[in-house]
This record gives structure tokens, sequence and C-alpha cells, in this order.
């Protein structure tokens, strides 16, 4: 998705024999600008500018663990993550997996003071993040602001409630169908990509054990449905996995 958008920059006051250094807000092909910038003052776009920090995560990098106190606004500029609940032995249960544009941190951000999930790049990812306290002193001042971040937590909940029941109504083929096609239509735009989650990882997000996604996805390239080389996968049949995904 591409925005157009200019970036702000906020130069701060320093004595002649300083080099005055730049602050740089950036937002070029950010939806990010659509949420905050279009909806504050130039004063408040100079307050979050200063507050902002972009921070680089590798792939199964620890974001945020559950327990920890929430002091900041998380926002997903590139990459994926996992947001999950940590369980023993290792089985985690997977909440949901966000992309690009996503506010990675709303669940809980309003509702509590230490996050009731974990957050795991489980792809090298960059999170932009701003002092919580800042965010809540826009939406305390400005109603417009206030609404859209509203609107994005409603979304976010939404999202989560519906694959969690698509995923609840469907057997064990109806569900690696329709995560497959989730990666395929809605993360990668591509009827081929590198399957960013193991197989673990898949069976911890449709609650089925890894066995058992192990072997489905071995049936589903028997049939010639989809192809397996290493980590990349190619979907070969996308209405016959529609129709899985549906009935199965």
């Amino acid at each position: 998705m591409e925005h157009n958008c200019q970036s702000f920059v906020f130069l701060l006051s320093y004595p002649d024999w300083m080099e005055e250094p730049k602050k740089i807000c950036e937002c070029r092909q950010c939806e990010f600008r659509s949420v905050v910038f279009n909806n504050l003052s130039g004063d408040e776009i100079s307050l979050i500018c200063l507050s902002k920090r972009d921070k680089s995560f590798v792939r199964g990098e620890m974001i945020i663990r559950e327990g920890q106190e929430i002091s900041e606004f998380l926002y997903l500029k590139r990459g994926l993550v996992k947001l999950f609940k940590m369980g023993a032995e290792g089985k985690d249960q997977i909440i949901n997996i966000a992309k690009p544009f996503d506010f990675v941190s709303l669940l809980s951000v309003f509702s509590d003071t230490h996050y009731n999930f974990s957050i795991a790049a489980i792809d090298d990812s960059t999170v932009c993040i701003i002092d919580l306290s800042v965010i809540k002193e826009m939406i305390e001042k400005n109603g417009k602001f206030a609404l859209r971040i509203m609107e994005k937590l409603s979304q976010s909940s939404d999202k989560i409630i519906h694959n969690n029941i698509q995923l609840n109504q469907k057997q064990l083929r109806g569900r690696i169908a329709y995560i497959l096609l989730f990666f395929s239509n809605e993360i990668f735009y591509n009827k081929t990509f590198d399957l960013p989650v193991s197989r673990k990882e898949i069976a911890q997000l449709i609650d089925m054990t890894t066995e058992n996604v192990i072997r489905i996805f071995s049936e589903f390239r028997r049939d010639n449905l989809i192809s397996i080389s290493g980590k990349t996968i190619e979907i070969l049949n996308p209405e016959m996995l529609k129709r899985i995904s549906a009935h199965g």
C-alpha cells in the first residue's frame, strides 16, 4: 500500500559553535501518517518526532515479553511478528500474526499496565516505538486522533476474533488450507512464498499437533495442491485449497 507523504524535519536549537543535529520523522509509504499526522497539529507532530524511535529485530528475537510493563506504543513498519501466550514446556498459543501497518501493542496498552502476551519477530522486522505517555496525551487533547486509534483497536480485535472463529469451525485439513491461503493472499500477495513460521508454530496457531501439521502438508503435496522446496511454498491449486478451507 503506497501513501504520498512528506518527511517532517524538526530542528533543535543549539549554540552557534555546535552543529545542529536534525531530528527526522519520515513517514513515506507509512500508514501511520493516516492515523497520526493527518489529525495532529504541527506542534503535536514535532512532539511525536522527538519521542519516536525505530528498532530492528532479527527473526526469532523477542520484542515484548509477557508480563513486561507497558510504557511504549508499538507500530510495525517492516517484517512480520507473532503475538502469543507463553505456555508450559514450549506449548505456546499464537494469538495473531501481524504484518506491516499493524499496531502490535494495541490489545493491552489501554487496558492494563503489563502485557498479557508476548511479541516475537518471525521475520527480520522494524518497529516504530513511541512513548505511550505522548500517545495518551494526544488522545486526551485530540478527539479525531482518539477516534482513529479506537477504530484501529476495533479492527485488530475483530480480525483476531474472525480468524479464531474461522479456524475453530474447520477440521485439520481446512485449517491448514486456511493458513496457507492467509499467507498467500494477505501477507505475501503471491502464490509462491517462503513460509515464515515453522510447522510447530503453525500447530500453535491452529491448535493442532506438529505431527498432524506435517502429515497434512505431505498430503497436500501428494495431491498436487502445493509444492514444497525447503521453506518455499508454491500454491498449485488455489481453488481446491479454497474449497478445502471452506468445507474441510
